[in-house]
This record gives C-alpha cells, sequence and structure tokens, in this order.
C-alpha cells in the first residue's frame, strides 16, 4: 500500500462486481446449427456459383414468358425453324438471322439480289468465298463460278402468294397509306416468266425454268408484272413500286376473293404490329423459343419441387416409423419399400398416362408416378437418421421426463435430421427433371396440350432439324445441361455443409 500511496484518489475507482471483465471481452454470439452449415457452403465457390446459376435460371424461366411479346399458341407458318433475330441488332451483325448458304450458283445469287431490288431489303448479308471453275469442252472454254453467303433468312423469304377476302385487302391498303410500308406488290404474268416458274419471288424476264434473269442492254432484270386489267381482282389505290406507271394490277380473282403477292416480312409487320424479334429463333412449329424454354423450364422446375416436397413428407413419415420403432415395423415397411421399388419406373409412367390420365388428367397421372415409388430413397435416408439418433442422450432425457413417442420423434429426433434430408432433395429435384425430360423428349409423356411444351419435347422437335437449324436443339439443350450440372455441384455443397464428415464421398 505505501508503493502506491502517491496516486491521487480522484485516479481510482471501484472494481466493477456485476460481471466478469473478462469474460465479457471475450464474450462471443452464439452460432447455430443452420448458420454453421451456411458458412461451411460459402467456402466452397463451385457451390456457390451454381446457386446463382441457378437463382439466374430460376428468374428466367418466371419472367421469359412475361417479357416476351408471344404466347405459347403463337405459331408462324412461314417462320419455322428460323435463326436468332431482332431488327435493332441486326445492323451490328448480332442476332441478324444469318444462315450460310454453301456453292451458290450466278442465277441464285441474282434470285436473291432481285428479292433484295423489289421489297428493299436484300437478303444477301455477306460473300463469305467464291469458287471460279473452268473446263474445257471440245476445245471451248466455261468458266463457273460458286459462292458461299451469309443470307438473312426473314428476308429471304421476300413475296409469297396469298389469298385474302376482300376487306382484309382494303385493310392492308389502309395500313400502307397510314404508315408508308409496302405490304401487297403487283402481280407477276405468268406468261413473262414461264408457266414452270413456281417461286413468287421472280418478278423479272427469265429464259428458263430454272430462272436465269434476262437482262436488258443495261444490265437491268426486265420486270414481269402483270398490267391485265381485266384479270384485276380489286382496284389499287396506294403505294406503287418504283416505275409503276399505273398500269400494273396488284391483284386477281380468286372466286369471291383475291390473290395478291406480299412481302411477307411487312406483312407480317401488318399482322402483329411489331417487326418478327426472335431472340432465340423459332422452333418446328413457328413457336418463339425465347418463351417456350421458359415456359417448358418453369414447369420442369415447379413440377421437380412439388415432387420432392411429396416424397420427403411421404418418406419421412414413412422412414420415421421404421427408424424409430425398429424390428418387426421396421421389417415389414421394408417388405413394401423393397416391393414397390422393383416396379420399373417407365412402365408405371406409361400405364398411368394410357389409363390413368383419363380420369385425372395427364399432369396429375404424371405426379402419381413420379411419388409411388419417389419416396423410397427419402425413407431409407430418414430412417438412417433416426437409427443414429434415438439412441442418444438428449432423447433418453426426453423419454425419462415422459415425452410421448410423437413428440421424441418430431421435436427431438426429427430436426436434428433435417439438414440430410434437406440435402437430399436438393439432389433429388436434378434426378426428377431429368426423368421428366426423358419421358417427354421420347414422346412417352405428351404434356403439350396442357402445359403448353417441356424441355424434353423442345429438343425432340429440335432433333429432327438439327442439321439444318441447329439452334432449335442448342438453346434448350443448353439449359438443361447448366440447370442439371448447377443442381448437383449445389446439391454437393449442400451435402457438405451439413453433414461435413461426408465430404467427397459419392463424388
Amino acid at each position: 500500500m505505501d508503493d502506491y500511496g502517491h496516486i491521487p484518489k480522484e485516479k481510482l475507482r471501484f472494481a466493477e462486481r456485476s460481471e466478469n471483465r473478462m469474460q465479457s471481452e471475450t464474450k462471443r454470439a452464439s452460432r447455430g446449427y443452420f448458420a454453421d452449415a451456411l458458412i461451411r457452403f460459402r467456402k466452397n465457390k463451385s457451390s456457390v456459383a451454381a446457386a446463382v446459376i441457378i437463382t439466374l435460371l430460376i428468374i428466367y424461366a418466371v419472367l421469359a414468358p412475361m417479357i416476351s411479346p408471344y404466347t405459347i399458341t403463337d405459331k408462324d407458318s412461314v417462320y419455322i425453324n428460323f435463326p436468332p433475330y431482332t431488327e435493332a441488332t441486326s445492323a451490328i451483325g448480332f442476332m441478324d438471322g444469318g444462315v450460310s448458304r454453301e456453292s451458290q450458283n450466278e442465277t441464285q445469287l441474282a434470285y436473291l439480289h432481285a428479292i433484295g431490288k423489289e421489297t428493299g431489303m436484300d437478303p444477301v448479308i455477306r460473300i463469305i468465298d467464291e469458287d471460279v471453275s473452268v473446263t474445257n469442252f471440245r476445245g471451248e472454254e466455261t468458266r463457273s463460278v460458286t459462292y458461299k453467303i451469309k443470307v438473312n433468312k426473314y428476308y429471304e423469304v421476300g413475296v409469297v402468294m396469298r389469298v385474302m377476302t376482300p376487306a382484309e385487302f382494303r385493310d392492308i391498303l389502309e395500313y400502307q397509306n397510314e404508315t408508308g410500308v409496302q405490304v401487297i406488290y403487283p402481280y407477276v404474268s405468268r406468261e413473262k416468266v414461264g408457266a414452270n416458274v413456281s417461286s413468287s419471288n421472280i418478278w423479272y424476264c427469265v429464259s428458263d425454268s430454272k430462272g436465269t434473269p434476262i437482262y436488258d442492254e443495261n444490265g437491268e432484270l426486265i420486270p414481269a408484272y402483270s398490267s391485265d386489267k381485266s384479270a384485276e381482282g380489286m382496284e389499287y389505290n396506294s403505294i406503287r413500286i418504283a416505275g409503276d406507271d399505273g398500269s400494273y394490277i396488284y391483284s386477281q380473282k380468286k372466286g369471291g376473293a383475291v390473290e395478291c403477292r406480299v412481302c411477307y416480312y411487312n406483312y407480317y409487320r401488318y399482322l402483329n404490329g411489331r417487326t418478327p424479334m426472335y431472340i432465340l429463333g423459332t422452333n418446328s412449329l413457328g413457336q418463339d423459343l425465347f418463351s417456350a424454354i421458359g415456359i417448358g423450364a418453369r414447369f420442369s422446375l415447379l413440377f421437380a419441387l412439388a415432387v420432392s416436397l411429396i416424397n420427403l413428407t411421404i418418406g419421412a413419415i414413412y422412414g420415421a416409423i421404421q427408424g424409430y420403432y425398429g424390428g418387426t415395423v421396421d421389417l415389414v415397411l421394408d417388405r413394401i419399400a423393397d416391393i414397390l421399388s422393383g416396379m420399373p419406373f417407365i412402365v408405371v409412367a406409361t400405364l398411368f398416362s394410357l389409363h390413368l390420365a383419363q380420369r385425372v388428367g395427364t399432369v396429375v397421372s404424371f405426379l402419381f408416378a413420379f411419388v409411388l415409388t419417389g419416396w423410397i430413397s427419402m425413407a431409407a435416408l430418414t430412417r438412417k437418421q433416426f437409427y443414429r439418433y434415438k439412441g442418444r442422450e438428449f432423447v433418453l432425457a426426453a423419454r425419462t421426463l415422459g415425452a410421448s413417442d410423437k413428440r421424441l420423434m418430431f421435436a427431438h429426433i426429427f430436426p436434428n435430421s433435417l439438414g440430410t434430408l434437406v440435402t437430399g432433395c436438393a439432389l433429388v429435384i436434378p434426378s426428377v427433371i431429368i426423368s421428366e425430360t426423358t419421358l417427354t423428349y421420347l414422346g412417352i409423356i405428351n404434356l403439350t396440350e396442357f402445359v403448353g411444351t417441356s424441355l424434353g419435347t423442345l429438343m425432340s422437335q429440335g432433333q429432327t432439324s438439327m442439321t439444318t437449324s441447329p439452334h432449335a436443339m442448342l438453346f434448350p439443350a443448353l439449359y438443361f445441361s447448366l440447370l442439371l450440372i448447377s443442381f448437383n455441384l449445389f446439391g454437393n455443397g449442400l451435402r457438405d455443409a451439413f453433414n461435413p464428415q461426408s465430404r467427397g464421398v459419392g463424388d
């Protein structure tokens, strides 16, 4: 005390007795089981990336059908298996509706340029390559050129023949006068182009049935438009093409209707109020793939989630009874599960679709097929967890205090098994999606009438035209692959997070 006698009293204070100072400095907030699992999950970078991808895919499935101007019932009879195209991006060479055409001769190239000259929309985007070949026959040298070109498939359609009522004809004329967009083009005289020429895009004089054009002294195509007023279907009082002095006719009589040549690109604008906008192209039914993939994916995700929740509920109850009571109860219930697990899933799904679907609907019968045996793996997993925990001290203590079997099962044991069961659900979802997609791809189950489409149906449709229109198969398959890979990585991450001791098992 003498050593500290020189310290002033105002600098001294009583020690805090209400709490331990050392403990207050080192005290930390407690962390629960799920919070601890979340920390472990975040350390798995591949699983976090998979979770982000799954979120983006789900957002796409929800928003794509909403923001697309098309519905699943919108089908265009001309734009079938057409590549991605938007008018806004076509100018920069992105989503320009381009396809390659190999070995195009000069007649075919002239045909494409002629479409552009008449409609103002040249299908030829660029000439990729040209091949010049020279042949000698009896001393005469013949030179031929073939081209590899990239064309805009939407412009390539050009002009098509349409039969319409007089009222529709007048509506189109009114539309032309209001917008300045020409839809109807002059009628072509069959005498000038020849009866054997079938293409409605040949508006010029040709020398043979192959469509070889005839040029004037200036190297220009010679128009073959009809001026036969006696054959005119209806009077035309709207936009005329360049060079028309008022003598060309724009329709021909066809019974009580009129037949005319329409630029399909502009006719599409007239019918729909917008230019074609197919971000991912169209399929074999003329549907917009962007919205169709979203609709198919939305069904797959919702269906897989519903199946997983139902199987979790049934499997958890069934497995809890097995694992808790054990003995004879476990033996009997396990044999029932063995019998059901021996039933081939494809056979069950096929029988349900053939017979049960007529009474309850295709989707409900499809759901029954998945639930009939799908809960067995979840029951086995729950049974294993109950055998693991039912002998623990906290369960014995609760039983000593008089807790009922129901409370022991679902208030003490089941919550400790929940992490493993949730992980099992996450791994079940991709297997359900695979099975659903496989059955619709093979045509065993047809969901088109009730859902609109599915990923399996879209891939099946795309397979038939994969060589000429690869996008119709590529985009649905790409979405399907990303979804499965991401769910598997995500499920593995959950498994390692909730059960660290099982890390790497089954990889």
